[in-house]
């Protein structure tokens, strides 16, 4: 299992913003996963969408990684932000903006 989360830890540094989720962006395979897509969309942030579908390991793995249980989750430069639940309130109340902002991260303005 130290491969998987070798390979993890390499997904979350390397990428800006990577979400582990059910699917994929343009086809997510669960409702929390399309919900946090929609907010990725909507703010218009690259993001990298991981479909722990695909791969057994990866599934189980990064919930060991993250040590929360369930899937979709969210990280941003290499630190674990939340699932689906923290992704929409901290949309909602503008803090997810202000987070990827103070990441140097471009956002679109809601509006």
């Amino acid at each position: 299992m130290a491969d998987i989360q070798d390979e993890i830890r390499q997904e979350v540094t390397q990428n800006p913003v990577v979400l582990f989720m059910k699917g994929t962006p343009q086809f997510p395979m669960c409702g929390f996963s399309g919900q946090v897509v929609q907010i990725l969309d909507y703010l218009g942030v690259p993001y990298k969408g991981i479909n722990v579908l695909e791969d057994a390991d990866i599934r189980q793995g990064i919930k060991d990684f993250s040590n929360w249980p369930t899937i979709p989750q969210l990280y941003v430069k290499g630190e674990f932000v939340g699932g689906c639940d923290i992704v929409r309130e901290m949309f909602q109340n503008g803090e997810l903006q202000a987070h990827l902002a103070n990441a140097g991260l471009p956002v679109r303005a809601a509006g």
